[in-house]
């Protein structure tokens, strides 16, 4: 048997080559005779989106220097790069460009490389407008519309879904959603088909990376993943690009636009694929409600406003005399629900916006770092939902949080970075900090007794630069066993956990024991073994502490 070293790349050159070889045989099959480059080249400069290629290394090069993943790739700094208020310009120019990780980012560029060029393709380098000349002017030069004008309405389109989100968002799936609804419009099918492509795309890219995958079965800690979507968002970017698309495709002969049928079929296709219909909301904690059912029927209906804007007639619906002839056509009423659609999406977040965070004074001593506060707290008010008071449909914006939360009132920040329920899971969580330029990470670490047949007795620390402090300590928690008529209880403090024995108004206490050691309390001993301490009393031995287990890292 022939011995290949570990470092040849065996599995990834399968995937080149079956790659390389469907390619040649599809070309051989197909003989094109030049057809699709030529079909490239009518519509792009050389046959190349530049646009496309021009946004995709610009959004690189926020993660990469801006947001500091040439150094740090799987962990960019983020908090100061959402879309945070009006009163914090810097989160809300930059929120539409920026990622919240590495496989955020490969997503959105997995999809621009696939969406972006169709969109393009549809706009074009070259205009079809008839009797016009790509040189005449600044508008049919195809250099500028393909470095200039299609980056350009990328920075417009992609400031505007920060300046109209509803909530601290990041990333560019806005501006995707875009390029998608200015797809569908013009090539409905051929939309779903990228989308498809985008998702094979990923795949290549992750089996490139990881060609084997070993899984087993074990423990994590999620959330509803349909709360990890930022709806209104997407929505936004997906109304821009099909109100621009339908520029146009209205401008096209009426033989050329898609029918009905395709373009209702591939919106309703998009649109429940990429999770439109996912319309949710926060309860506070770590709840949240889906209103599935009413999202589902607000896509079918969209859809079909999108199809009564993009192929019905010209002819007019609705004429009026006043100072001469008015005409209102068929189109031109979708276009409108379009935008009023669009209009009822954003509208919201303008006020929302105008709210900085109204946490106050963050409870403890916090952790500070330049102009950021750190610490944990429970059961206080979500100062970032709750700004803006508002109830509605059996929801209100008046919820609390726990968690480690980040406070920066000149940033108008305030987040629970990390649940409560997530660091109890996990026992350990990086927060990172920063600004453009620099960045310093905060580690929040949580230690705990299980009291047996009770509750769990628990500290919080914050360590930063070497330093540890304790920021929150639980109430104490009582074991369920009762030893000679006493009730055990562990209570956390700042200098450690103290085991306390109570008989009517009477309590005594003592220090948990280090390992391998004892203490007597109220004549019980209490022995500790490794993680668990157990409680004797004339012979009898009855475990009542466990050191609490995290899953996560």
């Amino acid at each position: 048997m022939i011995d290949v070293p570990g470092w040849v790349p065996i599995q990834q050159g399968a995937i080149v080559v079956a790659f390389l070889v469907a390619g040649i045989a599809v070309y051989a099959i197909d003989r094109p005779g030049g057809r699709w480059g030529a079909a490239l080249r009518r519509r792009f400069l050389l046959g190349i989106p530049w646009g496309t290629v021009v946004t995709v290394g610009f959004v690189v090069g926020v993660y990469l220097f801006l947001q500091g993943g040439l150094r740090h790739w799987h962990t960019p700094v983020t908090i100061p790069f959402r879309a945070w208020s009006y009163f914090y310009p810097l989160g809300m120019v930059t929120a539409g460009f920026s990622h919240n990780g590495v496989g955020h980012l490969l997503g959105n560029l997995a999809a621009t490389l696939t969406l972006a060029p169709l969109a393009e393709y549809a706009w074009g380098h070259y205009p079809r407008k008839r009797g016009s000349t790509s040189m005449s002017s600044w508008r049919t030069n195809p250099y500028v519309r393909a470095f200039v004008v299609f980056p350009a309405v990328v920075l417009v389109v992609g400031l505007a879904t920060s300046v109209f989100a509803l909530g601290p968002v990041i990333g560019f799936s806005g501006v995707v959603f875009a390029f998608a609804g200015f797809a569908l419009v013009n090539y409905p099918l051929k939309t779903v088909v990228a989308l498809a492509a985008g998702r094979a795309l990923r795949l290549v890219y992750n089996a490139m990376q990881e060609p084997t995958v070993t899984a087993s079965g074990r423990p994590t800690y999620i959330t509803p993943w349909w709360a990890d979507i930022a709806i209104q968002g997407h929505a936004l970017g997906l109304f821009i690009g099909v109100i621009l698309g339908l520029y146009v495709v209205r401008a096209r002969p009426a033989t050329d636009r898609p029918s009905a049928l395709k373009l209702w079929t591939g919106s309703v296709l998009f649109a429940v694929s990429q999770s439109m219909w996912a319309i949710y909301w926060y309860r506070g904690g770590e709840t949240y409600v889906l209103f599935r059912a009413v999202g589902l029927a607000l896509v079918v209906v969209l859809a079909l406003v999108v199809v009564f804007a993009a192929v019905t007639s010209d002819r007019p619906t609705l004429t009026h005399a006043f100072d001469g002839q008015f005409s209102f056509r068929r189109w031109q009423a979708g276009a409108a629900c379009l935008v009023v659609a669009a209009a009822a999406v954003s509208g919201p977040a303008v006020p929302y916006n105008l709210y900085t965070a109204n946490g106050g004074d963050l409870p403890g001593e916090p952790v500070q770092v330049e102009d950021y506060e750190v610490t944990y707290a429970e059961d206080v008010p979500n100062g970032m939902v709750s700004a803006f008071q508002f109830d509605a449909f059996g929801e209100t914006t008046n919820v609390d949080t726990s968690g480690v939360i980040v406070e920066s009132e000149s940033r108008a920040i305030w987040t629970t970075a990390v649940s409560k329920g997530r660091l109890a899971f996990a026992g350990r969580a990086p927060i990172t900090l920063g600004g453009v330029g620099w960045r310093e990470t905060v580690y929040a670490e949580r230690d705990g007794w299980v009291a047996v047949g009770g509750g769990t007795a628990y500290r919080v620390a914050l360590r930063n630069d070497g330093e540890s402090r304790i920021v929150h300590t639980s109430e104490a928690a009582t074991a369920g066993p009762v030893i000679a008529g006493r009730n055990v209880s562990v209570v956390p403090t700042a200098d450690g956990y103290y085991i306390e024995v109570e008989r009517r108004d009477e309590t005594v206490s003592a220090l948990v024991p280090e390992r391998g050691e004892s203490v007597t309390v109220e004549q019980i001993t209490f022995v500790r073994e490794k993680n668990r301490v157990y409680a004797e009393r004339d012979g009898t031995r009855v475990r009542v502490l466990q050191k609490e287990r995290y899953r996560g890292s």
